[in-house]
């Protein structure tokens, strides 16, 4: 199942007999379902159905949904309009009282009061019943959700070929490691002979004990284990992407491990010379490749 990006847009209009429908859907990433409306007052009643039909198709995300209707001005009546006397008065007390409470020397601005939601009202054109508005709406949000759905396709479908293109130089960042890891027991076995050599004076070495020292200090220093469980994460995280779900939070945790995998190779890096730089550098493009992974499923729903 293709991955979907939280990040998404969609508007539609509806021609209706009383004026035009405008609904817009906005989605950015969040941790869970975050849902944000704004629309007039009378659509209020349709709020719960809206939210159950987004539910079933966005599953994380910040969401808004704006909903506008513009009427027709002969559609129910003669198309006048008048301000909202009462609005409009309280709105004035209002603006009064907070500048001779805080003792502000400014006048109130009428057209800036006339922009306000509900400040202007049509005298003619009565408010949709809810039954009629109901059914446009959400006809109006499904076609909104699947133009939205394919929008977060196409950004989910770049996020996959990132995220496949950093799981396979994390692949290759690990052949690496371990081509080196296989040069890595004879320089364990002279590191150890010249220091013995060194502290001992020149004496004899039994070559049994040395093998068993150099064993020792390669087990010490071996990074096998951590290749394999790296390795084997990156394909974790390539089938993830294709699995259905919430990828995005299960990806996550698997990022952690990668994360943690790759500090214990670097953990165990130091002082082994050349060979033990070239590991660091590797241990270090592979932390960089699992932070541009971490970055791109952020975005991840």
């Amino acid at each position: 199942m293709p991955i979907r990006s939280m990040t998404g847009f969609a508007r539609v209009s509806r021609s209706l007999p009383s004026g035009e429908l405008t609904l817009t859907i906005k989605t950015v990433n969040h941790r869970g379902l975050d849902l944000h409306f704004h629309m007039p007052s009378d659509f209020d009643s349709v709020e719960p159905a809206l939210r159950s039909a987004i539910r079933k198709r966005i599953v994380r995300g910040h969401a808004q949904v704006q909903v506008s209707f513009k009427r027709i001005a002969d559609a129910n009546g003669d198309g006048s309009v008048a301000i909202n006397e009462a609005a409009l008065g309280a709105w004035l007390d209002a603006f009064r009282a907070a500048a001779e409470k805080y003792g502000l020397d400014s006048k109130p601005d009428l057209n800036q009061a006339l922009r306000m939601p509900g400040m202007i009202e049509s005298s003619g054109t009565p408010p949709l019943p809810d039954e009629t508005l109901e059914p446009e709406i959400l006809a109006a949000v499904a076609e909104a959700l699947d133009e939205l759905d394919q929008f977060r396709l196409r950004e989910g479908a770049a996020i996959d070929a990132e995220l496949r293109a950093r799981i396979a130089s994390i692949h290759e960042i690990v052949g690496k490691m371990e081509e080196i890891r296989s040069r890595a027991l004879p320089y364990f076995h002279k590191r150890l002979s010249d220091r013995l050599s060194e502290l001992l004076n020149g004496a004899h070495i039994e070559p049994a004990r040395l093998a068993q020292e150099a064993a020792l200090m390669a087990e010490r220093s071996d990074i096998s284990e951590e290749l394999v469980r790296l390795k084997t994460h990156a394909d974790q995280t390539g089938v993830l992407i294709s699995a259905e779900g919430e990828t995005g939070k299960k990806l996550d945790f698997l990022l952690q491990e990668m994360n943690r995998e790759s500090n214990t190779i670097l953990s165990k890096t130091g002082g082994l010379g050349d060979q033990g730089l070239a590991l660091t550098d590797l241990g270090l493009a592979a932390k960089a490749e699992i932070d541009r992974i971490r970055e791109q499923s952020l975005n991840i729903e």
